[in-house]
């Protein structure tokens, strides 16, 4: 499993940013790329698409659960976390 150390990502979330950023990463090399795990920033998302063919895309669960418990009444916070993360603590269909 590789990673990329972004250095300079863009200060904006349109797609031409992201997309000149994730050209530049190309063109310096990365490849292969079979997941790119991210916010949910739409310029960022439409840029992987573009600039990353046969990359999947997947939301980051710790954005996920924010953005989700936001819409929650702070008293029921705890309980929807808990349960959130039981979902994401499930065995994978293969064990």
């Amino acid at each position: 499993m590789k990673s990329s150390a972004w250095t300079s990502p863009p200060t904006r979330t349109a797609p031409a940013g992201w997309l000149a950023f994730l050209r530049s990463l190309t063109a310096r090399g990365l490849s292969g790329v079979k997941l790119v795990i991210s916010d949910a920033h739409r310029g960022l998302v439409s840029a992987i698409g573009a600039a990353l063919p046969g990359a999947s895309w997947q939301r980051c669960r710790t954005h996920y659960l924010r953005n989700l418990l936001a819409k929650v009444p702070k008293t029921a916070q705890p309980w929807v976390a808990t349960l959130v993360r039981t979902v994401f603590d499930q065995p994978d269909a293969a064990r």
